[in-house]
């Protein structure tokens, strides 16, 4: 692989440094719980100050558009933060996938999304990943309005705007319907703070944004794989950090439950291979922001270490809170469920890990 600079700057410190005071005064873990109770009212607010206060919802637009300017190196660093508190927001949906596709758009949409104004959501689902096969089911008649269904779409019940794939003859195109113009169906889905929606279209309007725009929606759907491992490493940190601090107090037997040596064993072990997730994850993203060669070996690699690695460390975390990390009130189940969904998200592990095979020219057995 390239050698690339994968240190943070005094720039990425400082964002990361704004990012995480405001999730830990707008983000409290009891807010987040209400939502598996269909209480939702914490996205809203919560959105507007990091997309729009804070101004991270074009940090990947261009500053001719009313971005920042910015990489997927800052990105990554938004990314980690929101792996930390679990924050229910569309970030990775609207400001990394969405925002992907349309950067060779221009535009008032992508300004908008720039500027917090408005939120999209590509209609795909969520297990969609950058190698599988594009298929959809949404086709535009003669009028360009369409009709047809996609299930299990993250982001779409914060999008204004829903950019969706249509097959064109043999191509796909991408068509910007509104959101109110498609019947959006809340799914109740695992990790109820990134809630997955069914969507109907019976002639909606759309208007053709992309033509030809296969390679657009992989390469969206790859930086999106990309920058989830640095979500899924962030959250991974959450798990051993908080797991630490609390078996350094419970005490059992007359103990600290830390001093066990088995479990500084566990953690030990788990210590080592989250700080290779947060390297893997770090150099997916440098590589992006670098447009190096070996971007999408980067994605692979990411990817396929991550998101494994994040459930088992959302479970260690679990079991070793002992029983108060069985309840509702302890934040550990957030984790899990975040880390389970994201596991699946932007294709599998397995799915990687089979094109890490291909690019890296190893064998493959079925």
């Amino acid at each position: 692989m390239s050698e690339l600079d994968l240190l943070y700057t005094d720039v990425e410190d400082d964002l990361r440094s704004s990012v995480r005071a405001l999730l830990a005064d707008r983000c409290e873990a009891p807010a987040v719980t209400a939502m598996y109770d269909g209480d939702r009212s914490i996205v809203a607010g919560l959105w507007k100050a990091l997309a729009a206060d804070l101004g991270l919802a074009g940090l990947l637009v261009p500053e001719e558009h009313g971005g920042a300017g910015a990489s997927a190196r800052e990105a990554a660093v938004v990314l980690e933060e929101l792996g930390r508190s679990a924050a229910p927001v569309p970030f990775l949906t609207s400001s990394v996938i969405a925002t992907t596709l349309l950067l060779e758009t221009g535009g008032t949409l992508l300004s908008g999304l720039a500027a917090g104004e408005r939120t999209a959501a590509l209609a795909v689902p969520l297990s969609a990943g950058p190698y599988d096969a594009l298929s959809t089911t949404v086709r535009a008649d003669a009028d360009g309005r369409l009709t047809g269904t996609v299930t299990s779409v993250a982001g779409a019940l914060e999008a204004d705007v829903l950019l969706v794939p249509v097959r064109v003859g043999e191509g796909i195109s991408v068509h910007a319907v509104p959101a109110s113009e498609a019947a959006v169906t809340p799914v109740v889905s695992l990790d109820m703070t990134r809630q997955l929606a069914d969507l109907a279209f019976d002639g909606a309007p759309g208007d053709p944004v992309l033509t030809d725009a296969e390679p657009a929606v992989r390469r969206a759907l790859l930086t999106g794989a990309a920058l989830l491992a640095s979500e899924q490493a962030g959250l991974a940190q959450w798990c051993l950090h908080a797991t630490v601090s609390y078996l350094k107090e419970r005490k059992q037997f007359g103990r600290v439950v830390g001093g066990f040596q088995a479990l500084k064993h566990r953690l030990a072990d788990l210590f080592t291979d989250v700080e290779s997730a947060g390297a893997a994850a770090r150099y997916a993203a440098a590589a992006l922001a670098a447009a190096d060669p070996e971007a999408e070996l980067a994605a692979a690699v990411a990817q396929s270490y991550c998101g494994d690695l994040a459930v088992r460390a959302a479970e260690e975390a679990v079991q070793l809170h002992g029983g108060i990390g069985m309840t509702w009130e302890h934040p550990a189940h957030l984790y899990l469920k975040r880390a389970k969904a994201d596991q699946i998200a932007l294709g599998t592990p397995g799915s990687h890990r089979t094109r890490l095979a291909a690019l890296a020219d190893l064998p493959f057995a079925p």
